[in-house]
């Protein structure tokens, strides 16, 4: 019996919303449980402290309204009233009058915290049996506070903070200012600990692309030097590595083309034959080979960087080959790089399209981060199992290598090389022409 396919791991949901960056889970680590710490100390703080102390408060003042309520019932005129007024302002902090309006007003005012008021309307109820309404917004440093006493409504006015705990709002306040200034400390904390990463990645990314990396310099943490030290021996390795190859190539060509010049002195001087002709055009396949193998093997890293028109560049090829290729643009082709590879580059590839096609046609159009240009020929084309293929070094699509074939199997790998230097792509595809197509894809 056959095993049931595995299905594809999937990621928990919760990753689709955690941040990407190195700065944002850093952040993340470092917030998080600040704010969860913040957040359970505030609960405990109200709950354990600021309400209790608070209702204590409200019981208190609910106790002295309900006194002078009992104490004017028992002679319920103005005399009473006012007098009840003075004996509890000074020591009571608290003052009662006649309200104009003979009935409780109807509408409700809530305060922003909430549990000031239901504090408050506990603590009322508890120790008042008259109908009564107050109300905790109108007045920033007073509570209103009207009572129904038969056909007449007192109105009670009290300080706040007889009412309420007042350091409940100064807790919250340095709770969030210390809350404030820890972010600022971790952000400025973490991003002095990213920069040197982000300054590594770019110049690993340079670098892919064939570029100069600058002055940079290893910093940071303990880990990330150690990354940015590996990087540089890295780059050192692989430029030694290119150098020595550069180098064998170089002095293979220049021992072989001595003995090549002068079997050509020697061709020169002999008879014209068949055997003499076939023997000539050997040495000048010979020399092609060599020429390819140099540019194979050429470092092209040390020419500048510089921003050339690539449509311009494309119509000097153009001229180059032949008349049997169009070109088409569209938006700005304006793109910074080495001037010279991409030229051998796109002549390669170009070449290739006049050379096993009769007709070639080119479109460049400008996206907004890379430059994407198409080259399709009318050719046989490379089956598809074959493609990766084409584009390896030394190898050509003649099954039997005959020498006689045209090119040395280096045309599209030079191309890809350069390509991929440059930080861009080659693939190669069905062409609606009914040959190759050539995608070339830059970054701008």
């Amino acid at each position: 019996m056959s095993k049931p396919a595995k299905q594809p791991h999937k990621q928990p949901w919760i990753k689709q919303y955690l941040p990407k960056s190195l700065f944002g889970r850093a952040l993340l680590i470092i917030m998080l449980p600040i704010a969860m710490m913040q957040i359970i100390v505030a609960y405990f703080f109200f709950d354990a402290h600021w309400q209790t102390v608070t209702a204590s408060l409200s019981d208190s003042v609910a106790a002295d309204v309900a006194v002078v309520v009992e104490l004017y019932k028992q002679a319920p005129d103005i005399e009473r009233l006012e007098r009840l007024d003075q004996m509890i302002r000074p020591n009571m902090k608290l003052s009662v009058v006649y309200d104009a309006k003979d009935a409780l007003p109807t509408a409700a005012r809530r305060a922003f915290f909430s549990s000031l008021d239901k504090t408050l309307r506990q603590a009322l109820s508890a120790n008042l049996t008259d109908k009564f309404w107050f109300d905790t917004t109108r007045y920033p440093h007073y509570i209103d506070i009207r009572v129904q006493v038969d056909a007449k409504v007192l109105k009670f006015v009290v300080p706040r903070d007889r009412v309420f705990a007042p350091t409940g709002f100064i807790f919250l306040f340095w709770l969030v200012m210390a809350t404030v200034l820890l972010s600022l400390v971790s952000i400025l904390f973490i991003l002095n600990q990213a920069r040197p990463i982000v300054k590594l990645a770019k110049a690993a990314e340079a670098f892919g692309k064939g570029r100069s990396i600058g002055k940079f310099k290893p910093s940071g943490a303990t880990e990330v030097r150690q990354a940015g030290h590996a990087f540089l021996e890295m780059r050192a390795r692989i430029g030694r590595h290119i150098d020595q190859r550069t180098t064998l190539l170089a002095g293979v060509s220049h021992d072989l083309r001595t003995p090549l010049t002068r079997l050509k002195l020697h061709l020169a001087l002999e008879d014209d034959s068949v055997e003499i002709q076939a023997a000539r055009s050997d040495i000048i396949d010979m020399e092609n080979m060599l020429d390819g193998y140099l540019d194979f093997a050429r470092d092209m890293s040390e020419e500048d960087m510089q921003t050339i028109d690539l449509e311009i560049l494309l119509q000097e090829i153009i001229g180059i080959n032949n008349e049997n290729t169009n070109l088409s643009t569209n938006g700005n082709l304006k793109i910074n790089v080495r001037k010279t590879a991409i030229k051998r580059a796109l002549s390669n590839l170009i070449s290739n399209a006049d050379f096993y096609g009769s007709k070639t046609k080119i479109h460049v159009r400008r996206g907004e981060l890379h430059i994407h240009l198409t080259i399709d020929d009318d050719g046989d084309g490379i089956p598809t199992a074959r493609r990766q293929d084409a584009l390896k070094p030394f190898i050509r699509l003649d099954p039997a290598r005959n020498q006689n074939t045209n090119g040395v199997g280096l045309g599209l790998s030079i191309a890809n090389d350069i390509i991929q230097a440059h930080g861009g792509t080659l693939t190669l595809d069905d062409s609606p022409l009914g040959g190759l197509r050539c995608v070339v894809v830059l970054p701008l």
